[in-house]
């Protein structure tokens, strides 16, 4: 499973003109489901995730984490993310899990994100959305359960 996260000082996704999910302060995940991934991908990436400091404190360090910080989370189901792209110059997706697996680990990722009391906003899988980031610093993470 591989999630890029981006610091935003707002971001919200749209999906036909209307809005689906916003946040302020917080955290933009995308997420790819990779085919073997499995819930102990999710349960890694969620605890990774919210207790990563990439937040500034008083003296402008990352040293806080989303939940120090009261922040929420907006998250994004985005299978490209699991391109292969070593040979020609079409991404292939054979590695990307099949939409019933993907989605099902995508519900319980914002799930367990909530669970840590965190707010979560989201797109909707498999749809087409268009997703604003007003990135903050700029600070983009790119994390995988698998490295």
């Amino acid at each position: 499973m591989i999630v890029v996260l981006q610091r935003v000082t707002y971001g919200n996704v749209t999906i036909n003109g209307t809005i689906s999910g916003e946040v302020d302060q917080g955290l933009v995940i995308l997420l790819g489901v990779m085919s073997d991934d499995e819930e102990n991908d999710v349960d890694y990436l969620v605890n990774k995730v919210s207790g990563l400091r990439i937040f500034d404190d008083v003296n402008g360090k990352m040293n806080l984490s989303i939940k120090d910080v009261n922040g929420s989370a907006l998250v994004v189901s985005q299978f490209t993310l699991c391109a292969d792209t070593r040979k020609g110059r079409r991404p292939g997706f054979v590695h990307a899990a099949l939409p019933e697996k993907g989605n099902a680990l995508y519900e319980d990722f914002k799930i367990k994100m909530a669970n840590q009391n965190i707010p979560v906003e989201s797109g909707e899988f498999g749809a087409m959305m268009s997703v604003n980031i007003q990135n903050d610093g700029p600070v983009t993470i790119v994390l995988d359960s698998k490295k």
